[in-house]
């Protein structure tokens, strides 16, 4: 199907679907980790489906309600029907994306998307027309799913034949821009077998389903060639992580907030504040953007992974960074966070993140001075002494200050904030009492 210019209506996919022979359609969507979910209906079900909404059983779905309160809607978005270009053309599979109800066909608090559409709702309030959201996901191609058997030693930006994967990431763009997602770049990473595939930005919503839509099509399409893709934070030791730095701008209209002609950074007074927003939050919001155990294996000095809560124009080792300006480019104007990592949900990150921001604006916070020194090069005194604060160093530590943390509470919601909070710390603490073989190797002769 090739991309649409124009939203997609009801009558516009049943016509698609009868056109096409599409025979299923999956509705999609995302737990409150992130983990897609999906269940399958004949296309003769559509007229219903949009009508009243698919009814199903939340109670298996992470973070979603228990048993007792169960019944859940899932509403779907006509704007987000594709075709699977993985799926056989014949008879073929469409997918949309649906918001979560509850049975009063409320909007359901637990919903990722939902909680998205509440900062967005915000956005727009304050007289933000568009949250501008470009994500670029890093992940490792490996033999299979239970080692990490690299294809390749290839390294950032290598065209050689030591990038097995060429053949592989040229098929998945292909796959990607038949889902109407427009990718910009593609290349090797800097680890043996890493991979990136940037997206064009688009406002925040469909960027959050255009990261859900890719991290599947990656996947499908690795498993196509025999192959497994991971978007695990830090799989292999001593080599760098896989990020997903997330370029992100305000408009109001067709007009860059985030521009001021006059500014030696190019910056206007809202995206200072807005970039101050996330610095100052940036600990707290931590355990959303970094969710996992392993992510803060990644987030450590030396591997390109920003830790220390500082801003750049050019300097790579700060959490943001300014990309630079090109006359007649103003609405390219922007900020990078690098922080976050691909295997995060981007629904809550993405609506953590103009939270963040917005209470910036709100609250008038000053921006501080931008650090354009080798932030990994200053010592634990010279950052103290500058006031350049860490990142959490560890999933327990970042939990801990998400549970203090009133914005992450106010960005949630109740339910979800609670029902994260609970999972997370779980999670903590089964890896905190494993007695893992670096331990064994280290004591167990000596001790």
């Amino acid at each position: 199907m090739a991309a649409t210019t124009s939203p997609l209506t009801p009558e516009d996919v049943m016509a698609i679907v009868q056109e096409r022979d599409i025979r299923f359609v999956r509705l999609w969507f995302t737990d409150i980790l992130g983990q897609l979910k999906a269940f399958s209906i004949n296309t003769t079900e559509l007229a219903d489906a949009f009508e009243g909404g698919m009814g199903f059983d939340g109670s298996s779905i992470t973070g979603f309600n228990p048993i007792e309160e169960s019944d859940m809607i899932a509403m779907p978005d006509p704007t987000t029907f594709r075709i699977l270009p993985w799926r056989p053309e014949e008879q073929g599979v469409g997918r949309m994306f649906c918001d979560v109800l509850t049975p009063e066909r409320t909007p359901y608090e637990g919903d990722p998307r939902h909680v998205l559409r509440r900062a967005l709702d915000r956005a727009k309030a304050m007289g933000f027309d568009h949250f501008y959201v470009g994500p670029e996901l890093e992940y490792f191609y490996f033999r299979n799913s239970t080692s990490t058997e690299v294809l390749d030693e290839g390294g950032y930006f290598d065209l050689t034949t030591l990038d097995a994967g060429s053949d592989l990431r040229r098929e998945t763009i292909l796959g990607l821009e038949q889902l109407d997602i427009h990718t910009e770049y593609a290349h090797h990473e800097v680890g043996p077998s890493q991979h990136e595939i940037d997206m064009r930005y688009a406002d925040a919503l469909k960027a959050a389903d255009d990261c859900m839509t890719y991290r599947i099509t990656v996947k499908e399409y690795a498993m196509k060639y025999g192959l497994h893709a991971t978007f695990m934070p830090k799989p292999l030791f001593g080599k760098n992580g896989s990020g997903m730095h997330t370029h992100q701008s305000l408009f109001q209209g067709e007009q860059n907030a985030f521009f001021d002609p006059d500014d030696p950074y190019y910056l206007s007074d809202v995206a200072k504040a807005f970039i101050a927003g996330q610095l100052r939050h940036a600990r707290e919001i931590c355990s959303v953007f970094a969710q996992w155990v392993n992510s803060y294996k990644r987030l450590v000095p030396g591997y390109e992974a920003p830790v220390y809560v500082a801003w750049s124009r050019r300097n790579r080792s700060a959490l943001v960074r300014i990309p630079m300006y090109h006359p007649g480019k103003e609405r390219a104007t922007r900020m990078e966070l690098r922080c976050p990592d691909p295997a995060c949900n981007p629904y809550l990150t993405f609506a953590v993140l103009l939270q963040a921001g917005l209470e910036g604006i709100e609250h008038h916070y000053e921006l501080p001075d931008p650090m354009e020194t080798n932030l990994y090069h200053l010592s634990s005194e010279e950052r103290r002494r500058l006031g350049i604060e860490q990142l959490p160093a560890t999933l327990g530590e970042a939990i801990e200050l998400t549970a203090q943390s009133e914005l992450v509470l106010r960005a949630l919601g109740e339910h979800t904030f609670n029902r994260y909070i609970e999972i997370k710390r779980q999670e903590w603490d089964d890896y905190r009492v494993q007695v893992t073989p670096w331990e064994l190797e280290r004591y167990l002769p000596v001790l």
